[in-house]
């Protein structure tokens, strides 16, 4: 059976990692929540997880959508699966019903005082932070732009790291006039205004577009104006690299540019950019809210954290449970990646973990 075992310097790191508790602990609840997150639809969700009706069990939460008529109500779209428990707590039948902890979906509108209008947070109606100015359940926005936050971060570093590292290892090792005209590209590359970019491109995109294929033009928007910088990394360590002896070694063999640089310089140097990785996230994560919160990022209805502290803002006065959770939610999850980050600096210091005298 296989092993998979970090080398002496590598474990090192690690167990210097789990010592910096901050970090460490932040680690383990960022894991935890974006676990919970996967399997948000068990927690927070308008469908029920089971119903029992006449003998027969029926799992709705992610099944296909279960009219009404299949429990004996009076209309054939989907079920109600807060208003079933109430008909059947009413008719003292043996059929019953087990709901999420938040019975909500993101996407619901839920009337206050018969219109939709903000609530304030209500434990018997199962609105723990209120709901916001259409109804939606505020804390089930946020349990959703969480997992939409956590996950578009993700993708985006590992889409600015692919072209970074790969551009910055190739600059570094040709050096010379691809190294120069290279660099030119960049710098003229990166003067270009990505905020007007974004607002061109998604003025110009037609509304009638999925909400997949946007927030994918989104993406690839935000990763074609962020990997510029990773080059400069990269490319400084592949120089240094590409002077020692087992590359020349490598060279003398017969090894290919390919395998040099992908499978000899490129493992050398991407210790360094470990420390860069949580600090890309909260970049990614600060980004994308800034611009939900200008109108030009995740599209409607989208849950997202910058939309609620647009919502918060523009209604202060009459709602502030809005901007207050939304406002206390971007603060723990930055907070608590930003302490990662920290821990991860420190446990991957070169200065501290050195083979060089």
């Amino acid at each position: 059976m296989l092993k998979f075992k970090l080398n002496p310097l590598t474990e090192k790191k690690v167990a210097r990692f789990r010592q910096i508790k901050r970090g460490y602990y932040s680690f383990l609840a960022i894991v935890v929540l974006v676990v919970f997150s996967l399997g948000a639809e068990l927690f927070v969700n308008s469908r029920a997880l089971v119903v029992s009706y006449e003998g027969e069990w029926y799992f709705p939460t992610y099944g296909e959508i279960i009219p009404g008529e299949t429990f004996g109500l009076d209309y054939s779209y989907e079920t109600n699966y807060r208003e079933l428990k109430e008909h059947f707590e009413r008719s003292n039948s043996d059929n019953w019903v087990v709901l999420p902890i938040v019975p909500y979906d993101p996407y619901e509108n839920n009337e206050y005082e018969g219109v939709f209008k903000p609530s304030p947070p209500s434990v018997s109606e199962r609105h723990f932070l209120g709901t916001d100015t259409t109804g939606r359940d505020i804390l089930s926005r946020l349990f959703y732009g969480f997992r939409i936050a956590m996950f578009f971060s993700l993708v985006f570093l590992v889409l600015t790291y692919l072209i970074g590292i790969a551009i910055g290892c190739l600059m570094g090792y040709f050096g010379g006039i691809f190294d120069l005209v290279g660099q030119r590209m960049i710098e003229i590359w990166s003067n270009m205004p990505f905020l007007y970019v974004v607002i061109i491109v998604f003025s110009v995109v037609p509304s009638s577009i999925s909400n997949s294929v946007r927030i994918g033009i989104l993406l690839t928007i935000m990763v074609m104006f962020s990997w510029m910088g990773m080059t400069y990394y990269m490319r400084t360590g592949a120089y240094k690299e590409k002077a020692r002896d087992y590359v020349a070694a490598a060279e003398a063999l017969g090894a290919s540019t390919a395998r040099i640089i992908f499978k000899h310089i490129m493992p050398n140097t991407l210790a360094t950019l470990v420390t860069f990785m949580p600090f890309t996230i909260v970049g990614a994560i600060t980004a994308v809210t800034a611009l939900d919160f200008l109108g030009f990022g995740l599209p409607p209805p989208t849950p997202s954290l910058g939309e609620l502290l647009k919502q918060g803002t523009d209604n202060l006065t009459t709602a502030p449970w809005i901007v207050v959770s939304s406002f206390f939610a971007l603060v723990v999850i930055l907070t608590l990646v930003a302490f990662v980050g920290e821990a991860i600096r420190e446990a991957f210091d070169p200065k501290k973990f050195t083979i060089y005298k």
